[in-house]
């Protein structure tokens, strides 16, 4: 029976640039999509799903990510004090218990293959799942807890995957397709950021991943790739070529780029206009500038 999937990797190393200078003394996983840090939703999509091991690959100036997930006893007592029980919850139901995370460096920036191979000793020798936090997903079902029902039947690893235009497919890692039924996708090989008359497809992979142990070794063998830095993609050709099962499932749910400005003002909206208390206000301003 396949090892079921307990631990994530959440690479919360980056510099944000984009963001600047939002992001100069705030980590970009902490920009808040109506109330909530991006960080929080990946981990309450993981724990959703099952994880009960939660690994964050930071580098410097992220302290208020960990302090996010720590306890803040004088806000706390404060809230008690004043029967503020809902502001309450909002801090604390969702919280990891005791235990349940842990933190590791990423010393230099050298890209996501990097930051997943600095959690090897955390991950240990079992299957584990990868989110970027950047990568917001609005869905009925959490995208990992899709994933991980999909690879229990299927085996090896397995990536969330959507189709895009083809001039955007040199912005992803790109599936070389052996079958695919419309939404589970068979993979013969896996491309970094090809040029976009080079590419084998346009199904593309998004930050989500559920990966063998295996690929720490992958990741320590392969050097730097495209742009200098250690690419995940390069790793998971190699599996492939050593003929582990590889996968892309066609998640359902939307999902939205929040390294980007615009694909993160968009989640802003979207994501406002799921709650009932707010939709019906944000749905007045829209039509105002629209």
């Amino acid at each position: 029976m396949a090892q079921r999937v307990r631990k994530a990797v959440f690479p919360v190393g980056g510099l944000g640039t984009r963001f600047l200078p939002a992001t100069k003394a705030m980590p970009k996983e902490m920009l808040p999509v109506v109330d909530k840090p991006l960080i929080q939703y990946a981990v309450e999509e993981a724990r959703a799903a099952g994880i009960e091991e939660f690994i964050f690959v930071t580098g410097r100036s992220k302290s208020a990510i960990e302090d996010h997930f720590d306890h803040s006893y004088e806000l706390e007592s404060t809230l008690e004090a004043r029967g503020k029980t809902v502001e309450m919850a909002a801090v604390k139901s969702w919280m990891p218990d005791p235990g349940q995370i842990a933190y590791t460096r990423q010393q230099h920036p050298l890209g996501l293959g990097h930051a997943v191979w600095c959690a090897r000793a955390l991950v240990g020798d079992e299957p584990f799942a990868v989110l970027l936090a950047d990568d917001l997903i609005l869905a009925e079902q959490p995208c990992l807890q899709q994933m991980i029902e999909a690879q229990e039947k299927v085996g090896g690893n397995m990536v969330a995957v959507m189709d895009v235009p083809p001039e955007q497919v040199g912005r992803y890692g790109v599936l070389d397709v052996l079958k695919d039924d419309g939404k589970l996708v068979a993979a013969r090989g896996v491309v970094e950021k090809p040029q976009p008359a080079k590419a084998p497809s346009r199904l593309c992979i998004i930050g989500r991943y559920i990966l063998q142990p295996e690929v720490f070794d992958a990741l320590g063998q392969i050097g730097q790739g495209a742009g200098g830095e250690i690419q995940l993609t390069d790793a998971l050709a190699r599996l492939i070529a050593a003929k582990q099962p590889f996968h892309g499932l066609r998640f359902a749910g939307r999902r939205f780029d929040c390294g980007d400005k615009v694909g993160f003002l968009e989640a802003n909206l979207a994501f406002a206009l799921t709650r009932p208390e707010l939709g019906p206000a944000v749905k007045d301003i829209i039509k105002h500038y629209a």
